[in-house]
């Protein structure tokens, strides 16, 4: 399943989740401009290891400290990037809605920390590089499930060779989101190459955590999503097939995708 949009309106330009879309688009397109990608990886992502002391010097990297904020900057390919940046205008932009711009920059930045102690946690002699947005990310999607968790979202399920388009509840999605990242982080031995699931998990639930001390005086929990919501549920779910496409020309890199 993927997301689409939500049928859930703002009443505040959400300037830092644009923000941090742009940061991160920027930091993708001077990686990608650097002759030695991987080094960068290396220098400014955040390695278990290093953080926690135990693992060997690497010259010209970042103080490991730093590498908790600055991992959650760099992706490791544009499918990585475009997901992370998809859901985050998504389900971002009602959260910094709810909380106030300054207040969900400092969400999401402590989201993200949570993702990456998790991490750490899980495998704390690890020497491989984590980098993404998704555990900061998650933190987003965390707090809109106990915010919104009746709002419509449009989402693209696969069928075989057809795609359908349906609106479905954010409890549903979301639940079935986290369901799945708990289980794969459960059947990942600790410090794999690979999707960092142990980092989605631990955001989601720092999200779940914190949202109640960074939501606005008055917002409710558990809402509909605002008056969109409430006519979408009036109306037929919206189906569409199309044939998806054959094969896929996306190059994959091995690591701990965040």
């Amino acid at each position: 399943m993927f997301p689409l949009r939500d049928d859930n309106p703002t009443r505040h330009r959400p300037y830092v989740t644009v923000g941090l879309i742009g940061v991160c688009i920027l930091a993708f397109l001077w990686q990608n401009a650097q002759p030695h990608y991987e080094e960068i990886v290396w220098y400014f992502g955040l390695i278990p290891s290093q953080l926690l002391g135990t693992g060997p010097f690497i010259p010209g990297a970042a103080n490991p400290l730093v590498t908790v904020f600055t991992s959650m900057f760099l992706h490791g390919g544009w499918m990585h990037l475009g997901g992370n940046m998809l859901f985050l205008w998504i389900f971002g932009n009602n959260i910094e809605d709810s909380s106030g711009h300054l207040k969900f920059l400092v969400f999401y930045l402590l989201c993200g920390v949570g993702a990456a102690l998790a991490q750490v946690a899980s495998a704390p002699t690890s020497e491989i590089p984590m980098i993404g947005a998704s555990g900061a990310v998650s933190g987003v999607l965390g707090a809109y499930l106990l915010l919104f968790p009746r709002a419509r979202v449009s989402t693209l399920v696969f069928l075989g060779i057809f795609v359908t388009i349906i609106r479905l509840r954010a409890w549903l999605l979301l639940g079935v989101w986290f369901g799945g990242q708990a289980l794969q982080a459960a059947l990942t031995p600790p410090g794999s190459p690979g999707v960092a699931f142990v980092a989605h998990v631990g955001g989601f639930v720092a999200g779940m955590v914190l949202i109640g001390a960074f939501k606005r005086r008055g917002v409710p929990w558990f809402a509909d999503g605002g008056p969109r919501s409430e006519e979408a549920r009036k109306r037929p779910i919206d189906i569409r097939f199309r044939r998806s496409p054959k094969g896929s020309d996306s190059p994959w890199r091995p690591g701990p995708w965040g």
